[in-house]
């Protein structure tokens, strides 16, 4: 890889970032990062080979910049960032709810800017990262975007108008599951089973049961039909649910977190 490339802001998606790349083949001179405290920026040089930096020097250095900050602190890095950027750098934004407007209205007139919403399956090289173009940035820089967040799992594109509704699947969407794991590890213990049997039963039908969804083709409809026999227990379970409303209060949950990426987007939402 000849692009030097900075990680900016290095916490916990930084750095599965950070060692996606050198995995997918980046070197670590190439790679440059930085952190809010001196101790952090020196565990990362120790522990990856990189470059620890200031913002200003990442950004006068790198061909491309990846800022991972918390949202709310992203306007006071771009006012940091802003005299040392010119309009030849590819600024990717890994921060939630915010539009590459923000960003574009901050820096050097023409800056590329590409959006990104990644989640925290990158820890494990299993993330979705939902990538969309701002008004500067061409095929190329999106290619280049799918390269560096492809070491940490699946890439898709979209408009940038459907960057909220991403971000209510996919963005948010591993706490559904955590939530859905702890309700049914509850019911197992509810049922008689010991704390810890109950999990591994429940992790392991889901991991079966998302390998199946990806890897057999087959619609959910038709999966969930091959386990639901007549008169059966499956059945019955699902009928509960449908009493409940389950499906209902999902449609409405992820309403509700697409409406709240709008509120962060149009500022809002602070």
């Amino acid at each position: 890889m000849t692009q030097k490339v900075a990680v900016l802001g290095t916490g916990k998606i930084g750095e599965a970032l950070l060692s996606g790349m050198i995995r997918g083949g980046w070197a670590p001179s190439d790679l440059l990062v930085t952190a809010r405290r001196p101790e952090r920026a020196e565990q990362l040089r120790t522990r990856y080979g990189v470059e620890a930096v200031s913002n200003a020097e990442a950004a006068k250095a790198a061909d491309t910049l990846i800022l991972t900050v918390k949202p709310q602190d992203m306007g006071t890095l771009l006012t940091e960032l802003a005299p040392h950027v010119p309009a030849d750098r590819l600024v990717i934004s890994g921060a939630a709810g915010i539009p590459t407007a923000f960003f574009e209205e901050r820096l050097t007139a023409g800056t590329p800017v590409v959006r990104v919403m990644t989640n925290t399956p990158a820890l494990v090289d299993e993330a979705m990262s939902v990538i969309s173009a701002g008004t500067h940035a061409t095929a190329g820089h999106l290619t280049l975007t799918e390269e560096i967040f492809s070491t940490v799992g699946k890439t898709l594109r979209v408009p940038e108008s459907q960057q909220d509704a991403a971000t209510a699947l996919s963005g948010s969407g591993p706490a559904y599951f955590y939530f859905l794991v702890e309700a049914m590890t509850d019911a197992g213990i509810l049922l008689g089973l010991p704390r810890d049997k109950a999990h591994d039963l429940i992790v392991q039908a889901a991991i079966g049961a998302s390998v199946m969804l990806r890897d057999s083709g087959e619609h959910p409809v038709k999966l969930r039909e091959n386990v639901t026999s007549p008169a059966g227990t499956t059945i019955n379970a699902i009928r509960e649910l449908e009493n409940h409303g389950v499906r209902a209060a999902l449609i409405a949950a992820l309403e509700a977190a697409r409406d709240r990426s709008r509120e962060l987007a149009s500022g809002t939402g602070n």
